[in-house]
């Protein structure tokens, strides 16, 4: 009976451990292009059930000085920085210190001639109708934009895009208003307060809104782009200095430390902080998919909330699908690469066996 019962045990353990046994083999095949060794790559974390399924890095932070990529290497995030600048309002908001609805007027008075009807939840949505502040960069330029020059560039236009709130349109101008209002109610640079108001109660201590002769980039990935001979180093632009819309660097390792806040939020109540995945409308009642810094638009019927990252350089993404328990995270040191695509990948693995967990 007893050999009986351990035969029993290890059929049971045998049978559990390979469930899935080519799932790794699998994930290997969607990064095939990356597995070797001289060229930029991507650092990949899959996360299901509160376990990490899979973990690897690919190629290289910085070609020349062949810094490897790892799961600490820290990469431009771009616009997956609107979540946390989203929420550096809400925590304003949760204060008390500013209302959704203020208008932005009321901060930048520079703005009234035109921008009067924005409040701040219609930035936080993308329903401003600000300008692109890209539109007017001169590429002949030499000296990188920030924040306060984003503000300086809306200061001399005299409209908008279309009524405040009737549409929904992208804005990387918005976030840097939003970084600049974060600054003058706390009275703090807005690298500061990200670093004491989010990433120090959340550990995430190689993270930073990177500032040229501020900051250093610990582990820092530097960019690449792909041409028809190879890599070439291409890691700022000129918009590369403006924070509040895509300025952070930060690693899979402190990207965790971030899900697991999204997960079981800390710094503000739950019910305020999944305010920012409540999908916009518009004025005329019009549903979008976007909340306060994510994007919420669903895959194959699942509900997901993500955001994507391109910059020079650099292009990202931090997906979640609550409903698969499912987190992934990509990020590439190289320009306009699809990230989203490779995620999409990862998603159909778990989507076509989830009457099994992959183990």
């Amino acid at each position: 009976m007893k050999h009986s019962l351990i035969f029993f045990f290890l059929i049971i353990t045998f049978h559990s451990c390979n469930r899935h046994p080519n799932f790794e083999n699998n994930m290997d095949s969607i990064f095939k292009e990356f597995q070797t060794s001289e060229t930029p790559g991507v650092s990949v974390t899959v996360k299901k059930g509160g376990e990490i399924k899979y973990q690897k890095c690919f190629g290289m932070a910085h070609i020349v000085k062949g810094n490897k990529i790892i799961p600490e290497t820290n990469f431009r995030l771009a616009s997956i920085t609107k979540q946390f600048t989203a929420l550096s309002i809400m925590l304003l908001e949760n204060e008390g210190k500013l209302l959704f609805e203020d208008k932005i007027t009321k901060y930048f008075p520079e703005l009234d001639h035109y921008a009067e009807d924005i409040t701040i939840k219609n930035i936080l949505q993308h329903t401003s109708g600000l300008w692109d502040y890209e539109e007017f960069v001169d590429e002949t330029d030499t000296v990188q934009l920030k924040d306060k020059d984003v503000l300086e560039i809306l200061a001399r236009q005299d409209s908008t895009y279309f009524k405040p709130g009737s549409e929904h349109r992208y804005s990387n101008s918005g976030y840097a208003l939003l970084a600049l209002l974060v600054e003058s109610i706390s009275e703090m640079s807005f690298a500061d307060f990200l670093k004491s108001r989010i990433f120090d109660p959340l550990k995430m201590s190689n993270s930073v809104a990177y500032e040229k002769g501020i900051s250093e980039v610990p582990h820092r990935a530097f960019g690449y782009t792909k041409t028809d001979t190879g890599f070439i180093f291409t890691d700022q632009s000129l918009t590369s200095a403006v924070l509040g819309d895509g300025g952070i660097y930060s690693s899979a390792v402190d990207l965790l430390k971030w899900d697991e806040e999204v997960n079981s939020p800390t710094l503000l109540p739950a019910g305020k902080f999944n305010e920012a995945f409540n999908k916009g409308k518009t004025s005329s009642g019009e549903e979008f998919d976007y909340g306060f810094g994510w994007r919420l638009d669903p895959y194959k019927n699942y509900i997901r909330h993500y955001h994507t990252g391109g910059t020079k350089g650099f292009t990202n993404i931090y997906m979640k699908m609550p409903e698969l328990d499912l987190t992934v995270i990509l990020l590439m040191n190289i320009n306009d690469y699809g990230a989203k695509d490779y995620a999409e990948k990862i998603a159909d693995l778990f989507i076509e066996n989830r009457s099994q967990d992959i183990k």
